[in-house]
């Protein structure tokens, strides 16, 4: 009785490793993958995550009167925190009082027009934008409308990869292979995101309109392709729970997904058949920081803030 007992006293505790083991794998699939180092806030006071219900990633710090606030396109998301760290370091009446957003450029820019609010779930909350980055296009759409004060002021570019779960199961060589009948694909909604546009050029280099049509239309309307509204998030997302077997991105994210340690590995386009964006920034109009704002703007194009960039696929902007 006793090594029955026994028994099953390992078999339940080995039960309870494994469940927990899943849970840990559950919580490394769900973003976000930093662990807590893209808050740059000193004191977190409770701590309340659960991954894939209670979950915010793409917000940082505390937006309640924070001494910067910056509305950043989501496409380098992952290098936030190591720019926010060196930027306090020279700034250090700053430390634990930056915001900063790393969601969709358009839907920051939507944001911004209306006044700063946004809702997350059953949670709104309202933070003036000090700075604006996103693709230099849409920086300078926004300078028109009104909205940015200074100077729109590029400093970085990227390029487009083939994001791909590792082991490339669906054997993705090139961008004609997304074609391919019973291929599962994650893409930007070009009505969201930047990207999404700049992925249509790139299909048109290749296949002309007719594979265009085939990923942004046939494959949607069969299921084969699931439009994204978070690219950064969700396409890595889709991939490692097995939704899809590739999808278009920045080089950058691919090699931040790989660099983590996440099974995700990419496929380059060659340069013939690439897009290519620039990043730019720029103030706000009526910020009530603009000298941190300035500071910030600055920072992203000194040799310091264009090191971390660099190390994630990123290259200065060359006139």
């Amino acid at each position: 009785m006793m090594k029955k007992h026994r028994a099953m006293g390992l078999a339940g505790l080995l039960a309870m490793v494994l469940l927990f083991n899943m849970v840990d794998a559950g919580a490394e699939v769900y973003p976000p993958w930093s662990h807590g180092d893209n808050n740059p806030v000193t004191e977190r006071g409770l701590e309340f995550t659960v991954p894939e219900v209670d979950n915010l990633p793409d917000f940082h710090g505390n937006p309640i009167q924070p001494e910067l606030s910056i509305f950043v396109g989501g496409n380098y998301f992952f290098a936030m925190a190591p720019l926010v760290h060196a930027f306090e370091a020279l700034h250090p009446e700053l430390k634990g009082r930056i915001y900063y957003e790393t969601i969709p450029p358009g839907l920051v820019a939507r944001q911004i027009e209306q006044g700063g609010t946004v809702t997350v779930g059953n949670m709104t909350w309202t933070v003036q934008a000090d700075v604006y980055a996103a693709g230099m296009k849409r920086v300078t759409e926004m300078q028109q409308k009104g909205f940015i004060a200074g100077p729109v002021v590029p400093y970085a570019t990227n390029s487009l990869t083939i994001m791909v779960p590792k082991g490339n199961p669906a054997h993705i060589h090139g961008v004609a292979d997304l074609a391919q009948p019973g291929v599962t694909l994650v893409m930007p909604n070009p009505e969201y995101e930047g990207i999404g546009r700049q992925i249509k050029v790139s299909l048109q280099k290749v296949g002309g309109e007719s594979l265009d049509r085939v990923i942004y239309g046939d494959k949607v309307k069969s299921g084969q392709t699931f439009m994204t509204r978070i690219h950064h998030r969700q396409t890595p997302m889709a991939l490692m729970t097995g939704k899809a077997q590739a999808g278009i991105t920045w080089i950058s994210e691919a090699r931040f997904q790989e660099m983590v340690g996440n099974p995700i590995e990419h496929v380059e386009i060659p340069d013939s058949q690439n897009m290519h964006a620039i990043y730019a920034a720029g103030v706000v109009k009526g910020t009530h920081h603009l000298q941190a704002a300035k500071a910030w703007v600055d920072f992203l194009r000194s040799r310091e803030g264009l090191a971390i960039l660099e190390k994630y696929g990123f290259e200065p902007y060359h006139p």
